[in-house]
């Protein structure tokens, strides 16, 4: 079960790219609890999107260390873009998701690592270092929270139910709509929180802190690990309009499942 076979590759083994893939996280962990509280500079990407030299660092140590192991294969990073490859074998990696949450040192953040095959996530990383809280999934067995299994709530009902969201960096430009959605699940549930890192919403879902998260405009980056990791725990994942999800869609609708219909007519 831990070695992916494909009739045009050599077998991998799963077991080794998820040890690297946490040995990854932890080293880029350490460089941001290094890091935190002592920023030097704080670039911006775009109007309300951030980069700093923790986020920087952080990739160059998980690129390193993958492509020590791994030189051939593709990697996706948020910061350095696409290394291309002959290969099906890739890593996606966000070396600090929530990087306005980490910048104005609150900490809630986390280094993000999924290997995903043919553009299907296989194994997934997410470690937020400031709480050392580590949620990791292989395909197939499970999702785990610091080494023991975690599944989704076993909440039924929206309105017993504890949504969180996060806004896109575009969100001037499509305010009504990401307003109107906001309303009608703020009227529909519990509560809505808004923590600022996608990764760790979806590892939330997975944990059954959450029932439901939803949000536009992500990038593989923020959602190719948690997804797994979700999906693995008991996570029903579609888009607004309940199609399966994939992370090169622009709009995610997770849940435990027991509340999907009703969340998604809320979108």
């Amino acid at each position: 079960m831990n070695d992916f076979n494909k009739s045009d590759t050599e077998p991998i083994n799963l077991n080794k790219i998820y040890q690297v893939a946490i040995a990854a996280a932890y080293h880029a962990g350490q460089v941001l609890n290094r890091n935190y509280g002592q920023l030097k500079h704080v670039k911006k990407k775009g109007a309300i999107d951030l980069v700093t030299e923790a986020d920087l660092e952080s990739e160059k140590t998980i690129k390193k260390i993958i492509q020590d192991q791994f030189p051939e294969h593709g990697i996706i990073a948020e910061e350095s873009g696409i290394k291309t490859s002959q290969t099906p074998y890739e890593w996606i990696i966000d070396p600090l998701d929530g990087t306005t949450n980490y910048a104005h040192q609150i900490p809630i953040f986390a280094v993000s690592i999924a290997f995903v095959v043919n553009k299907a996530p296989v194994v997934g990383v997410v470690f937020n270092p400031a709480a050392q809280d580590l949620f990791t999934s292989i395909k197939a067995m499970g999702a785990s929270y610091n080494g023991q299994s975690i599944r989704v709530s076993q909440t039924k009902e929206l309105s017993e139910s504890v949504l969180v969201t996060g806004f896109p960096y575009n969100l001037q430009e499509i305010i009504d709509p990401l307003m109107t959605r906001f309303a009608t699940c703020l009227q529909s549930a519990q509560a809505v929180r808004r923590l600022g890192a996608a990764a760790l919403d979806l590892c939330f879902i997975a944990s059954g802190r959450f029932e439901g998260f939803w949000e536009q405009n992500l990038k593989p980056w923020d959602t190719a690990a948690g997804m797994l990791i979700a999906k693995e725990a008991g996570a029903h994942i579609t888009n607004f309009s309940n199609e399966t999800y994939h992370y090169e869609m622009p709009e995610i609708a997770a849940t435990n499942g027991f509340i999907h219909q009703d969340f998604l007519q809320c979108l």
